[in-house]
């Protein structure tokens, strides 16, 4: 074998681990991308909710925003034992109240049959309308919802502020200025364009849980539930977030 095969050889022995490392990285991208081809044929395929109702509530529902549980129970499949069991109750018109309990007592349940998030027995009642003859986009947008891992999505924070741009520009400023976020948002250098990655990972939680809040106070809905929106953040957040709720939704 002469010196010139041998050299082509080695060569090739140089080349081939970078090639290999390619390929490798080539397949290990592929299969990234097709598990989120799996995740969108998955979403084609979920069945739509089961939406009955059918009833109109006007525009201004609910006005005095008087609550009543009547013997609700809940599971979340045939096969599971119920997580509510005929539980009763009535919140009255201005009321704030708390519900404290172990882990698995049934606390978040309470907000999924709220929302109609699940198939209950027995009614919810709010302002004299069983949530089950209206609308589920009815219910909902009547309700929000502070959660304890606040949501942002990729966009602007304008959109993730007032997604359906349904409020001039002064007034999510008076928002931001509410709860301490006006100074930090202004200076950003798009202001209210100002892009968002993905789950709002270059903000903090507790500016994000704060922005939720704004979100909320914008709705101007009468009904708001707070499912431990206080649990991760710093005292000087947590501080704003129960100032604003006794000052903006004392009523």
């Amino acid at each position: 074998m002469g010196v010139s095969y041998i050299g082509l050889i080695l060569m090739q022995l140089a080349v081939f681990p970078g090639l290999a490392s390619f390929l490798m990285k080539s397949f290990t991208e592929i299969d990234a991308q097709m598990a989120s081809v799996e995740r969108v044929v998955e979403y084609t395929q979920l069945i739509p909710e089961n939406d009955d109702g059918s009833d109109l509530v006007p525009e201004l529902w609910p006005v005095q925003t008087n609550i009543e549980f009547q013997s609700v129970s809940m599971r979340y499949s045939e096969s599971d034992p119920y997580v509510l069991h005929r539980i009763s109750f009535k919140v009255e018109s201005g009321q704030k109240i708390g519900i404290v309990g172990r882990t698995g007592a049934g606390k978040s349940s309470l907000i999924v049959a709220l929302f109609r998030l699940f198939p209950f027995e027995g009614n919810i009642v709010i302002d004299g309308v069983d949530t089950k003859t209206i609308p589920l986009n009815s219910l909902r947008s009547k309700i929000s919802i502070i959660p304890q891992d606040p949501v942002l999505f990729p966009g602007t924070l304008r959109k993730n502020l007032d997604p359906f741009d349904e409020y001039a520009d002064a007034e999510i400023w008076n928002a931001l200025d509410e709860v301490k976020l006006k100074q930090t948002v202004s200076t950003l250098m798009s202001g209210l364009e100002h892009p968002v990655l993905e789950g709002g990972s270059n903000f903090s939680v507790g500016q994000k849980q704060l922005l939720c809040l704004v979100r909320t106070m914008l709705r101007k809905n009468k009904i708001i539930v707070l499912d431990e929106a206080t649990a991760n953040i710093d005292l000087t957040t947590d501080e704003i977030i129960q100032s604003t709720i006794k000052t903006k939704f004392k009523d």
